[in-house]
C-alpha cells in the first residue's frame, strides 16, 4: 500500500490538485488576492487555488491537527520594507489567512478535513483515503529507479 509519504510532494500535490478541480469550486475572488503581505502581485498560475488547497490538504495530513495561524506562518515569506532598496534586512510576514481559511472550509465541505475542537484542523478517514489513492496513482506513473525499493 502506497501512502502520501512514499511519493514526491510535487507530484502528489499536482495529482491532488487535478482531482480537487472536479470536487471543489474556486471562489470568484481567488485570482485577485495576494498570497500574503510579502507578495507584490496576485498569483499568476491558472490553477493556483487548487494547488494551494492540495498543498494544505497534504500539510494537514502530515502535521495535523494544525491551525490556520501555523499554516499562515508556513506559507509566509520574507517581507521587504516600503522601500525595496533598504539596507535593513526584511522580516517574516505570514501568508493570507483568509485564503487558507476558505480553502480549509471547502475541504471540510467535502469531508476531507474536520475541525478538532481547540486544536485546529485534522484529516478525516475519507481524506486519508483520498490522498493515499492519489499517491498510488502517482507512484504507478513515476518512472524513477530510486523508487523501485518501495514496490
Amino acid at each position: 500500500m502506497v501512502t502520501l509519504y512514499d511519493v514526491p510532494a510535487e507530484d502528489l500535490i499536482e495529482e491532488v490538485a487535478d482531482r480537487l478541480a472536479d470536487r471543489i469550486e474556486e471562489p470568484a475572488w481567488a485570482g485577485l488576492v495576494k498570497g500574503g503581505a510579502h507578495n507584490e502581485l496576485p498569483p499568476q498560475q491558472d490553477d493556483f487555488w487548487y494547488v494551494r488547497t492540495a498543498s494544505l490538504l497534504r500539510k494537514v495530513a502530515m502535521n495535523g491537527p494544525i491551525g490556520v495561524e501555523r499554516l499562515a506562518t508556513e506559507y509566509g515569506g520574507k517581507k521587504r520594507g516600503s522601500n525595496r532598496y533598504r539596507v535593513a534586512p526584511g522580516s517574516h510576514a505570514g501568508g493570507s489567512r483568509k485564503l487558507i481559511r476558505a480553502a480549509l472550509q471547502s475541504l471540510e465541505e467535502e469531508d476531507l478535513v474536520e475541525t478538532a475542537q481547540g486544536e485546529g484542523r485534522r484529516i478525516t478517514d475519507e481524506g486519508r483515503a483520498f490522498l493515499d489513492d492519489a499517491a498510488a496513482d502517482v507512484f504507478e506513473s513515476l518512472d524513477r529507479p530510486d523508487l523501485e525499493r518501495y514496490a
